[in-house]
């Protein structure tokens, strides 16, 4: 990327993130596009900055210390001195109703982390190209003021040329005129696709609400479209393919569509439809059919057959609404249902999912508590050497106990940490209270040196940049021997392309950290792929054990993928081991280890003192 720093600045901007990492990384690349950037770290500081010297554009993180980003663009937007500023959100928080909140404070747009700073610069541009259009109206505006009363007063005293400064007059209103046409046209639509934005689209809805109340016999629809997948075609095929496969699908799906209704692309592989004056929901969802047959069919991009799906939700106007950004919600929140449902179908919006979607938002919500104010423990299940029966490691595993919803199961709030960024505070603590918890029994006599803790490692936390230096720190804090800690990392998590991956693996190699694969069986690895990882371990998933004991005879994949370990040089763990049939024949196998009730069920810190006391032989 060649640099343009020495260069007059394309514009001004105030990058607001309390992440040192996440202002650095985005800072240089966009002074390395031209802008001129400040960086400030906390909500108060970027108040008195945007004060001190008013930027052309804010970048705001939401979720900040003290007072968050929502916090801060309502100060901002409440304060003429700054209200004109453009805020766009960067956040890692992706659900409709942070959308929605982010956009009722004054925000004009709102990027997710992990962002792609493609998409990054494209909605800086935009907006920045926005900003200088209003400004050049208002500059025109004001020369033609300017003009007309100068003509005006030459007209008087100069009768003679009235005809002649009329025309140029004329010609001068008709040249503005079109400009402002132009103008109006480019802060109205996509550039990339040409349909109408989120601004024209939220208009057009307005008005469909207005009619909806004063004429009875009307209807409307929304239908929110999501590309399935389309990352892929992203990473593998480019950007400018990317845009191309957009800007394909806008055209197959605006040609069959009518021209009263209101197609538009809200930013990225997000697309929006208002259908216009339906007599039932029947016509809807024939549309949606016939927009997911069209989608079926090849297109054909740079030379290559590209295959795209989407997930549609749909919610039917009525006189209930009063907003468009909560018809746009409700959308979003079937097309979710939709993609949970497999992708590549549409679901109607009920009222039962926007109380779903609450109660999700409240389960984040308590969840960023149960952080602050440490309601997480640990448990701590036995790994079981099959051969000799003896307890030879541990697997920490989180528990939270809400203080008032009694115990939450992992099952359901796992997977919302994962989705909100949450995840990666809670294993950094999980981390080092079992690091602590091992170092502690091993002080105390109860556990051996070659006792292990197994740590499971999620996606979120396995692509920190920063994750070596954080296990070297826990390490170094708790004073645990790295021979001592083995991390549990899923398929999903080491299957990348561009070897980072492997460098990772290896570094934590280097540390003497022992490496297993979680759920293995239950992904796609190549075997050829997982040849070339320094990975010492592979986790059987317990859906391939509980069979055994329906028909002992037919063990499934079990056989092979204990083979695959033996043949790599690795030892294999059974998860799910519940009962002495499945133990015998996991035995008769060969397999190295077993985890599972069996055994023991998780245990608090207590109980597992009894259990080393005990030193049971299974």
């Amino acid at each position: 990327m060649i640099s343009d720093r020495a260069s007059t600045p394309k514009g001004n901007i105030l990058l607001v993130d309390d992440t040192p990492e996440n202002l650095h990384l985005l800072s240089e690349l966009l002074i390395d596009q031209g802008y001129k950037v400040r960086c400030v770290m906390n909500g108060q500081t970027a108040l008195k900055a945007a004060r001190a010297k008013a930027p052309d554009l804010i970048l705001l993180d939401i979720m900040m210390p003290q007072m968050n980003g929502y916090e801060v663009c309502q100060i901002l937007k409440a304060d003429p001195q700054t209200n004109e500023i453009p805020v766009i959100f960067l956040s890692a928080l992706d659900e409709v109703l942070d959308k929605v909140r982010a956009f009722s404070v004054g925000g004009v747009d709102y990027i997710t982390k992990p962002f792609q700073f493609e998409e990054v610069l494209v909605r800086v541009k935009n907006q920045l190209a926005l900003k200088t259009a209003e400004v050049k109206i208002l500059q025109l505006n004001a020369e033609l003021e300017f003009k007309v009363k100068e003509r005006t007063n030459q007209l008087k005293e100069r009768s003679f040329e009235l005809e002649l400064a009329n025309q140029e007059l004329q010609q001068e209103i008709a040249e503005r005129k079109l400009l402002e046409k132009q103008l109006l046209h480019i802060a109205l639509h996509d550039p990339l696709t040409g349909l109408p934005n989120r601004a024209l689209f939220m208009e057009r809805l307005k008005q469909a609400i207005k009619r909806a109340k004063e004429e009875s016999i009307y209807q409307f629809a929304v239908l929110f479209l999501d590309c399935d997948r389309f990352k892929i075609v992203n990473d593998s095929l480019g950007h400018l393919v990317g845009d191309e496969l957009l800007t394909a699908i806008a055209t197959r799906l605006q040609a069959f569509l009518k021209p009263v209704d209101t197609f538009a692309r809200l930013g990225g592989d997000e697309f929006t439809l208002l259908v216009e004056d339906i007599k039932d929901a029947s016509n809807v969802t024939a549309i949606a059919e016939r927009i997911l047959g069209e989608l079926s069919r090849p297109f054909y991009l740079d030379k290559r057959e590209v295959f795209m799906t989407a997930s549609i939700g749909i919610v039917l106007g009525n006189i209930r609404y009063n907003q468009p950004e909560h018809l746009l919600r409700d959308a979003d929140t079937a097309m979710y249902r939709a993609k949970a449902s497999g992708k590549a179908r549409y679901h109607v919006f009920d009222p039962t999912m926007h109380q779903e979607a609450l109660e999700l938002l409240q389960l984040e919500t308590d969840l960023r508590r149960a952080i602050e104010r440490q309601e997480f423990v640990v448990y701590y299940q036995p790994i079981v050497a099959l051969a000799t029966g003896k307890i030879t490691g541990f697997e920490a595993l989180v528990r939270w106990q809400h203080p008032t919803r009694g115990f939450v199961s992992p099952g359901d709030f796992i997977p919302v940490a994962e989705e909100t960024g949450l995840i990666t505070s809670i294993g950094t603590w999980v981390m080092r209270s079992a690091c602590e918890q091992l170092r502690i029994w091993q002080e105390q006599k109860l556990a051996q040196d070659s006792l292990t803790m197994s740590v499971n490692l999620s996606v979120p936390e396995f692509s920190q940049p920063n994750l070596i230096a954080h296990i070297d720190q826990i390490l170094h804090q708790t004073q645990l021997s790295p021979q001592s800690l083995k991390l549990e990392i899923t398929e999903s998590a080491i299957m990348d392309k561009d070897g980072s991956v492997t460098s990772i693996l290896q570094q934590l190699r280097n540390r003497q950290i022992e490496l297993s694969i979680d759920d293995f069986g239950t992904g796609y690895s190549s075997l050829s792929y997982l040849n070339r990882l320094p990975v010492d371990t592979l986790k059987i998933d317990r859906s391939f054990i509980n069979p055994i004991d329906n028909n002992p005879e037919s063990l499934g994949l079990v056989p092979a993928i204990i083979s695959i370990a033996h043949t790599l040089g690795m030892s294999a763990i059974a998860e799910g081991v519940e009962t002495p049939q499945q133990l015998a024949k996991l035995r008769t196998l060969n397999c190295g280890f077993g985890q599972g009730y069996l055994f023991s069920k998780p245990l608090d810190s207590k109980l597992v003192v009894d259990l080393l006391a005990a030193d049971p032989l299974y």
